[in-house]
């Protein structure tokens, strides 16, 4: 007769693998209470919309990133990508506004979306090119391109910012501002773009290939999966959320400067680390990334709200929290 621990141990590990998937879920829990008890303010239906408005922008770009990431790829670039589109988007939208004939403004706000779109789809998937077909690691690919969107921003702006006109302004605006329901219009768009994510990640052949290459590329080579066109496919579709984002996010301010977008590369791979995706990829849950994205948010609304550190420290504390998602997650795939 076998000993007792060798017929409870198969059952032990699924135990441990299932409470590991309910870490950020838990931990956002214990975050929120700890919020309420250190500031009344935090626990407020306002303050709630707020959060999560300030996370649809980085969860929307953190989807995109789940892809990129589960299949073993990686893009620095998120945050320079969406400054140079914002910027474009501005120059486009002013120049039409200002136009012998101008379209009007409504028009002028779809023209401006529809520029958004091809332009996050176009460099979004040169980068899969470059990866793919230049044989480039992505994370040299995006380093570089950080650098050379960043700079075309610099360049267009000369420096400075580039401002929406007023009528576009006026008619924009609610894109952000307005709420459905009670609910803000950029949190709708996240949890549309969410659930999209997770159906075509865990419900489509194209999910489940960008898993098998993340898991072992070569393997996938050998099992007749096209590999370097899903890989491109994936940082397109990162390229897209990007531009989804920069949609929502250019109506707050109604200008771009080139500041803007800073440090949301740090976000976005820091919500899908926490989330539980494996930067060795092959495995990652679209819910996870977007509790993670949440988790990141509440910290730095109760640092906003408590001060118990400096605010300039809040991407400190989320460097600390992608080197210590990493350390636990090390050897596991």
């Amino acid at each position: 007769m076998p000993p007792i621990l060798t017929t409870k141990l198969p059952l032990a590990v699924p135990l441990l693998t299932r409470l590991r998937g309910y870490g950020p879920v838990l931990a956002l829990i214990l975050l929120c209470i700890a919020g309420g008890l250190l500031n009344p303010d935090f626990a407020t239906i306002d303050n709630l919309m707020n959060v999560l408005t300030r996370t649809a922008f980085i969860g929307i770009i953190a989807v995109g990133m789940t892809f990129v990431i589960v299949s073993g790829g990686i893009d620095l670039s998120v945050g320079s990508m969406a400054a140079l589109i914002a910027g474009a988007m501005i120059v486009l939208m002013n120049a039409a506004a200002g136009a012998a004939q101008p379209l009007g403004p409504m028009a002028t706000v779809l023209l401006g979306v529809a520029l958004a779109l091809l332009l996050g789809g176009v460099l979004g998937g040169a980068h899969g090119v470059l990866v793919t077909r230049g044989r480039i690691e992505p994370f040299i690919v995006t380093l570089g391109t950080l650098g050379i969107f960043r700079a075309t921003l610099t360049w267009l702006s000369d420096g400075g910012a580039l401002t929406l006109e007023s009528g576009v302004a006026d008619v924009y605006s609610p894109v952000y501002y307005q709420s459905v329901l009670g609910v803000p219009i950029p949190v709708w768009i996240f949890l549309l773009v969410a659930a999209g994510g997770a159906v075509i990640l865990n419900r489509t052949a194209f999910g489940a290939h960008v898993q098998a290459i993340g898991s072992n590329e070569q393997v996938a080579r050998y099992a007749a999966i096209r590999v370097d066109r899903v890989k491109v496919w994936t940082y397109l579709l990162l390229g897209v959320c990007v531009a989804i984002a920069t949609i929502l996010y250019v109506p707050r301010l109604g200008s771009a400067t080139p500041t803007t977008g800073i440090l949301w590369e740090l976000e976005a791979i820091a919500a899908v680390v926490v989330g539980g995706t494996s930067l060795k990829g092959g495995s990652g849950r679209i819910l996870g990334t977007v509790v993670g994205a949440i988790l990141l948010s509440v910290i730095g609304n109760i640092v906003n709200l408590t001060s118990i550190i400096s605010v300039h420290l809040n991407a400190a504390v989320q460097g600390v929290v992608i080197i210590a998602v990493a350390f636990m997650q090390r050897g596991r795939r």
